[in-house]
């Protein structure tokens, strides 16, 4: 076909919804099939850039959206019941608190998460458990493969009690981290960090969608243990905005935020991740 046979093609698209960057998809497979017009691949052609240009310009992509749960009163929920004392609790809560806690603070992906390990080559607790540093497991790939390996190891201190909150040490993932390796030992069959609490899998390695589950539930949970409704459509990947947008309103650099999530620049917080949250 000539190539206003594919711009009327990519105008039904356009009409019925479709997303410009699903019509780059759609201009890339007909390229690898089309010979090229006046000596210009499809993708190249004048027409086509230009029409491309125009969709995203009457359809630009939407900003992130502010969660719909609240940090605050999630932290809060953190510090009571069923998740305290942490050495009475049951084993999910402390699980599904730990899981939630080293999403916050160390604004890792996921992947990153599942990715940890417990090995005594990737572990190491400081003087009285003053900090601990976590590795991921040999021969990880992280989701942006160029990410540096010391862009990948979580260092997390110790938060100790403060004058003005007796309570904040019981919001310390240290510690946190410290109760869930000792109680897992028992029955963990893996080095991998997160390990499945029940059933037929109890002890082996979590997976990323089960671990993103946990977050989630942790979420959950806060908000039913304070007797609140939890908003609808919380997401496990929520957190890292969250956590980041929370530092850099508390005067965390913008450098430190991108080193510990794994970003190259402050363009991806920026674009995806800013949200507008006070400082706690």
């Amino acid at each position: 076909p000539d190539i206003s046979v594919i711009l009327s093609f990519l105008q039904e698209l356009l009409d019925k919804g479709r997303s410009p960057s699903t019509l780059k998809v759609y201009v890339a497979a007909i390229a690898a099939f089309h010979a090229p017009i006046a000596d210009q691949s499809i993708g190249r052609n004048n027409l086509v850039v230009r029409f491309l240009k125009g969709s995203k310009r009457i359809n630009p992509s939407r900003p992130h959206t502010i969660p719909t749960w609240d940090l605050s009163t999630v932290l809060r929920a953190l510090k009571s019941p069923p998740f305290e004392p942490l050495s009475d609790a049951d084993f999910k809560p402390l699980t599904l608190k730990t899981a939630l806690l080293l999403a916050l603070v160390s604004v890792k992906r996921i992947g990153d998460l599942q990715a940890l390990s417990i090995s005594p080559s990737s572990l190491e607790f400081g003087p009285g458990d003053s900090k601990v540093i976590l590795k991921p497991r040999h021969g990880y790939v992280p989701k942006v493969p160029s990410t540096p390996f010391r862009a990948q190891v979580v260092t997390l201190s110790a938060l100790p009690s403060s004058e003005g909150d007796q309570e904040l040490s019981l919001l310390c993932p240290v510690r946190a981290l410290r109760m869930y390796i000792e109680r897992s030992a028992s029955f963990r069959q893996s080095d991998q960090l997160f390990v499945c609490f029940g059933g037929r899998h109890k002890g082996q390695p979590v997976t990323k969608q089960r671990l993103s589950r946990w977050i989630v539930d942790a979420i959950t949970l806060a908000y039913s243990s304070l007797g609140l409704e939890c908003p609808i459509g919380v997401l496990a990947h929520s957190t890292r905005g969250v956590a980041s947008s929370w530092g850099w309103s508390s005067g965390v650099s913008m450098a430190e935020i991108c080193a510990a999530a794994g970003w190259a620049s402050p363009s991806t917080f920026t674009r995806f991740y800013s949200l507008d949250i006070p400082a706690l």
